[in-house]
């Protein structure tokens, strides 16, 4: 995977920078795992605006990925890598040994026609899912599940991953993507390896209308407002808006909101920011 940088042929070309989709094999999806896709852009069931700047963008299909990989010792061989609109990664077709078929996040270096197993029993392989008590000790991991049987919940953006760094009883001791180090009961299932489409971070849409696309509308700052619809409005010319607060008046941007008697704060052994 690499990415590419246009000629400036037109103002919306000078800074773009989009990926080659080189690593795709596949243009249309597997049509027996998508589903339509409803977009409610900020409304809910009455149709009042409760999400602000969105709507838009382009259609959809939601691809059913298979975050469970509960398919232990069925070998499954990679039919295809595709493209999926609704998230950054990268998506891999299976087609499993009985005739199943499923969608999962591809991870780097997963090639077409590759065979793939989930299970205890399987080798810590990349692509393999196995339970995190069978995985050797500073391996490089990604989906990994909270609680056994639940599907996976972390690693699953382009580009990251997760270190198994240690055990302690029942429990695996993983460093995520934000830096976090934290314990995850021993029999929650991984993937090995590192999530597909690295070179994700180094895209640039160059131009306004690429938000459109994916269906951000504008959005405009707290301090251009009057003060009877920001905290940050309003003032004789060009004000700062003091401290950051949100439309409710909270401060934001430092502000600890996770609640201090939080149930799962004892799986925690180092926080992100130190």
């Amino acid at each position: 995977m690499a990415v590419r940088k246009l000629k400036p042929t037109t103002p919306g070309q000078r800074h773009k920078i989009i990926g080659v989709f080189d690593d795709i094999t596949k243009r249309t999806p597997e049509k027996s795992l998508t589903v339509g896709k409803r977009s409610t852009g900020g409304r809910n069931n009455e149709g009042h605006l409760t999400a602000r700047y969105r709507g838009g963008g382009h259609r959809r299909k939601l691809r059913l990925i298979d975050f469970k990989r509960n398919k232990d010792g069925v070998p499954a061989v990679v039919k295809a890598i595709e493209y999926d609109p609704n998230r950054s990664a990268r998506i891999a077709l299976l087609y499993y040994a009985d005739g199943y078929k499923a969608y999962i996040i591809a991870p780097n270096g997963l090639e077409v026609g590759a065979t793939i197993e989930s299970g205890e029993n399987v080798a810590p392989e990349v692509g393999n899912a196995l339970p995190l008590n069978k995985i050797p000790v500073g391996t490089l991991i990604h989906n990994i599940e909270l609680r056994p049987g639940q599907g996976a919940a972390m690693a699953r953006a382009a580009g990251t991953f997760a270190q198994l760094t240690s055990r302690e009883g029942s429990y695996a001791i993983i460093k995520l993507p934000s830096g976090e180090t934290r314990k995850v009961l021993a029999t929650c299932k991984a993937t090995v390896g590192v999530v597909g489409n690295s070179d994700h971070a180094l895209e640039q849409s160059g131009k306004a209308g690429r938000s459109r696309w994916l269906g951000r509308r504008p959005h405009n700052r707290g301090v251009v407002m009057n003060p009877v619809d920001h905290p940050m409005g309003g003032g004789e010319g060009r004000q700062s808006g003091g401290h950051p607060r949100n439309r409710n008046g909270l401060y934001a941007k430092g502000l600890k909101t996770r609640a201090p008697k939080k149930q799962s704060s004892k799986y925690i052994i180092e926080r992100r920011k130190k």
